[in-house]
């Protein structure tokens, strides 16, 4: 039997299990992987937003990482909510050499809550978008890591091209918040751009999408699997977990994550 692919985790929680490290052990789950984790931050959420956040000392960020690390290794290691600049210098000095990165760069809850510092910006440019395999963000995240505005699709080609220039080895801009009838991401890496395109579901069942999606791509890359072919099942899984959302809360509801599991 093949061992599963380790992925670490590396986000905040979210107390309403439908975002953060919640939705990235069902994912990694889900897929056939093993998740492990190092919290850096306590939320009490719920679907109609963040109400606090608690962030935990990049001292015990780091210590959680090494341990795991240590012990039981990583295939993997994906990034969500890092919150400051401490937490993300102690995360970029315990990454693991040679193995994948995925870097969602959390900033802004649905809500409004901000879920970064605007001064850790800077440290996540200088110290983790260097080493990331692929940087996962949805429009908004990189209209502020860029300065810029995205209005279309081509407008994306363009910011993906230029988020390459800040380090990543390949860039997934996630294009959800466009408005129409079909969801372009773009994927571009040191060989060019790739669109994926997929019809629009309708629903405000979404909450979690972008921590779902990354910790997809982690795991497929931490078993392995090509980067488009790692893109093209994480957003696939996605969009059934889509169509499988449960119906929960009365706000941004979460994703049906096990999809993918059989009925006992």
């Amino acid at each position: 039997m093949t061992a599963p692919p380790r992925i670490l985790i590396v986000a905040g929680s979210d107390s309403g299990g439908g975002a953060g490290l919640q939705a990235d052990l069902k994912t990694v789950l889900a897929l056939g992987g093993y998740g492990m984790t190092a919290v850096t931050a306590l939320t009490a959420q719920n679907t109609l937003g963040v109400h606090e956040v608690l962030p935990v000392p990049a001292s015990f960020v780091r210590r959680q990482m090494r341990v795991v690390l240590d012990d039981l290794g990583a295939d993997a290691v994906k990034t969500g909510m890092l919150k400051d600049a401490g937490i993300i210098a102690a995360v970029a000095e315990e990454l693991p050499d040679g193995v994948p990165l995925v870097v969602d760069p959390v900033m802004v809850a649905k809500g409004g809550a901000a879920l970064l510092d605007p001064d850790a910006i800077d440290a996540l440019k200088r110290l983790l978008l260097p080493r990331t395999t692929v940087l996962t963000p949805n429009l908004p995240e990189a209209e502020a890591l860029l300065g810029l505005t995205i209005g279309d699709l081509d407008g994306m080609k363009r910011a993906a091209g230029i988020l390459l220039g800040l380090g990543p080895a390949a860039v997934l801009l996630k294009g959800g918040h466009l408005p129409g009838d079909m969801v372009h991401d773009v994927l571009a890496d040191r060989s060019g751009i790739r669109i994926f395109s997929a019809p629009r579901i309708p629903s405000h069942h979404t909450h979690g999408t972008g921590c779902t999606l990354a910790s997809a791509l982690a795991t497929g890359l931490g078993a392995g699997r090509p980067l488009a072919e790692a893109v093209a099942r994480a957003r696939e899984y996605v969009r059934e977990a889509i169509r499988a959302a449960p119906g929960f809360g009365r706000g941004h509801g979460p994703l049906g994550h096990g999809h993918t599991v059989g009925k006992f």
